[in-house]
């Protein structure tokens, strides 16, 4: 049960290549949402009563003012526009993302109640196709697709 989402791919995209391609096994995913950032509630700052206030996840605060944090920030707020674009939600995006991985099984959502659950599973309800070009779009939005090394291929 590997972390995977737009910015955590080295796992999934190449670490774990023979699991699929020499065994069949598929995955089960966590945190497809990056710790609430795909949510797109800190694009403008922290919010009160989020978890980033919460004293246990002072790290997760700490993170996001790194440069690799703030890289996140900027990309989650292109993303959103995507999403914007394409007239679905940042977060239905992100986890439609990780869910059109042919080697992900299984998203685990790391909903805090049952409002955010009804509304992470209304991706069924309409999922969007990825087709080539609004991938194209997220790639170069997100520049980090990792590189799989020949010997699994």
């Amino acid at each position: 049960q590997p972390e995977y989402n737009v910015f955590c791919r080295e796992k999934i995209e190449k670490e774990y290549l023979p699991l699929y391609n020499d065994i069949g096994l598929g995955t089960t995913i966590w945190s497809p949402l990056a710790s609430g950032i795909l949510t797109g509630k800190y694009i403008k700052g922290i919010p009160k009563n989020t978890r980033l206030t919460l004293e246990n996840y002072s790290w997760l605060k700490d993170q996001l003012e790194t440069p690799k944090g703030k890289l996140q920030l900027e990309k989650t707020k292109l993303l959103n526009d995507l999403s914007q674009k394409i007239g679905i939600p940042l977060h239905h995006l992100a986890l439609l993302w990780c869910a059109n991985n042919q080697n992900v099984s299984t998203v685990i959502l790391g909903a805090s109640n049952l409002k955010q659950l009804k509304d992470n599973l209304g991706i069924l309800d309409n999922p969007i196709i990825f087709k080539s070009d609004l991938i194209d779009e997220i790639e170069s939005i997100l520049d980090n697709k990792p590189v799989p090394d020949k010997t699994f291929l």
